[in-house]
């Protein structure tokens, strides 16, 4: 009694994996875009090492373990590699500044900021003497 949903089980998560990852190949020809795309290789890659591990626990087989940690390693990686070069970093991001930079930077800076000092009118922002009105 116990074989048969045993066999039941195996049967109906076999289905469901086969579904996921039909609708995931789907979704990698469909797209539109790259993350897309990641996405479902992903879940694709996920459905794989799931249909392993179910065909491992079916067969009573161990000897599929590094299999399934390998290929889990080639998904992780592969996403984590798509996500960074797809992702976009701000100019000079990431990037250890000398000081001689820093110190340009800062006069920059200084230089900006004088010089929109300058530019405001001294009637309207408190530009005359103490106490004198006008």
């Amino acid at each position: 009694m116990t074989d048969t949903w045993f066999l039941v089980v195996v049967v109906v998560c076999g289905v469901l994996l086969a579904a996921a990852a039909v609708l995931a190949v789907a979704r990698v020809e469909r797209g539109p875009s790259t993350l897309d795309r990641t996405i479902a290789l992903d879940v694709f890659t996920t459905t794989l090492v799931g249909a392993i591990a179910l065909e491992a626990a079916f067969s009573r087989r161990t000897d599929t373990i590094p299999l399934l940690v390998v290929l889990s390693l080639v998904g992780f990686v592969s996403s984590v590699t798509v996500a960074r070069f797809a992702s976009v970093e701000p100019e000079g991001e990431g990037r250890v500044r000398t000081a001689e930079e820093i110190a340009a930077e800062e006069a920059a800076r200084l230089t900006e900021d004088d010089e929109e000092r300058a530019a405001v009118d001294p009637e309207h922002h408190g530009g005359g003497p103490d106490g004198e009105v006008r």
